[in-house]
């Protein structure tokens, strides 16, 4: 039986907290598209395809043609920064997309004004943020709730969702306070300062009922207080951190070696960018968040508790180092230590010379279509099928995630077959051959 979904009819606002390189090459590149300048390269909602039904049957639809997803024509943006430029200026600033094609979209991203952002400077200290909001925490929310609300009506948008494409925020662990809706909400009350910046985007949205999506390694949403609020208000919620650049290489990669029980000794990572996100980082307090992000995919995957022979003394390093000079081209260096039958050692080596908000952009449009589909599918709580798109997974507490890439696409597409009232895809293949041998 089909899910009962609501039709994706009217416009669906995409609330941006953090217009800098990642959210402007979005914007700019969705305005490109309904343009008819440019294609969706990249997002699986937009150029990917399902199967349905046996592969005797050969349907193969396009997504988008298959779920109730928000049309592009249809999609309004906005969002927070802690400064005050404007969608157009600050995409120029990134340097992520060429003058041309920010001048082709130039009226549309000039009018894209962001509003004054909930900042900390404590969780990103090499920022220096002018546009901001002042006053308590309890205040930041309120008027974090108040700009939703006004931006909804004066866009005459049906639905909302939030995409956070934020800093990421320093690293720490969740406290009493982040243990209930109730022990968070006296906190607000009482401004303490382990209330995030992004937890306050994320307890406006979902007191909202809009959904949230975390495209950062920060803690956020990824706390019992809020997940409690996300069940309460019947709204979807996902995260954590874009799976872009190196992640999605180890991702892919990582599962291969698995497969073919190849033992991996060592795998050695380091990266270089120079944007606003490296800036961030260049903090070891933020760096760390970042790294235990990136530190979890490789234990997922490989099981080494599981794999004591292939995997047990798995040296696994990561480095991140700011370098003004490539700007938001990131470039990544990985060092693959293998070895096969008998022992013997091989080596693998990737140099992946990426851009970082070109990986990002579709990533972040699919999560905003996707979570907006699950709104309106009545689902609540933690969305596990979104993980494909991120760097760590959320899960329920005490639910180990899966990173191995080819796993959660699976995972996603069943979900979308199972929204629809279409069969389940294992891919056993059985029947085929067994029809073929009761027919001889």
């Amino acid at each position: 039986m089909k899910n009962n979904i609501q039709p994706a009819k009217g416009k669906l606002g995409i609330l941006i907290p953090g217009l800098g390189a990642v959210a402007t090459t979005l914007i700019a590149g969705v305005e490109a598209v309904k343009k008819g300048i440019s294609q969706p390269i990249g997002s699986l909602t937009q150029m990917g395809h399902i199967r349905l039904g046996k592969r005797t049957e050969n349907r193969y639809p396009k997504i988008k043609d298959f779920v109730p997803l928000a049309d592009l024509n249809d999609i309004v943006f906005g969002g927070w920064d802690v400064y005050e430029d404007n969608v157009y200026e600050a995409a120029t600033n990134a340097k992520v997309l060429e003058a041309g094609l920010l001048n082709a979209i130039k009226p549309e991203l000039e009018k894209i004004k962001p509003m004054k952002a909930a900042f900390d400077k404590n969780y990103a200290k090499n920022l220096d943020g002018t546009h901001i909001k002042q006053g308590t925490r309890q205040q930041w929310a309120e008027e974090v709730m108040a700009d939703i609300e006004n931006f909804k009506t004066q866009n005459g948008c049906d639905r909302i969702v939030l995409v956070w494409c934020g800093s990421t925020e320093i690293y720490y662990e969740a406290s009493a306070i982040h243990q209930s809706l109730d022990a968070f909400e006296e906190a607000l009350a009482n401004d303490d300062k382990l209330i995030s910046p992004s937890m306050i985007y994320a307890y406006a949205a979902l007191k909202l009922g809009v959904p949230f999506a975390n495209g950062a390694p920060n803690l956020t949403v990824d706390i019992p207080a809020l997940i409690e609020l996300s069940k309460l208000t019947n709204t979807p919620i996902a995260g954590k951190d874009f799976k872009t650049g190196q992640t999605l290489m180890k991702t892919i990669l990582a599962p291969g070696l698995s497969a073919r029980s190849l033992g991996i000794s060592g795998w050695f990572s380091t990266n270089i960018l120079g944007n606003r996100d490296g800036l961030v980082l260049d903090d070891p307090d933020n760096f760390k968040t970042k790294e235990v992000s990136k530190l979890g995919v490789l234990e997922d995957i490989l099981r080494p508790e599981d794999n004591k022979e292939l995997y047990g003394d798995i040296y696994h390093k990561i480095r991140i180092n700011y370098y003004p000079p490539h700007g938001d081209n990131k470039e990544s260096w990985d060092n693959i230590d293998i070895f096969g039958w008998l022992g013997y050692k091989m080596q693998i080596k990737i140099n992946f010379l990426c851009r970082d908000s070109i990986l990002a952009a579709p990533v972040a449009l699919d999560l905003a279509l996707f979570i907006d589909l699950a709104k309106r599918a009545e689902m609540s709580g933690i969305q596990e099928w979104l993980s494909f798109y991120l760097k760590s997974p959320q899960t329920l507490p005490g639910l180990r995630p899966e990173n191995d890439i080819f796993k959660q696409l699976m995972k996603l597409q069943n979900t979308l077959r199972h929204l629809m009232g279409e069969d389940l895809i294992t891919h056993l293949g059985l029947d085929y051959y067994q029809d073929l041998v009761e027919v001889l």
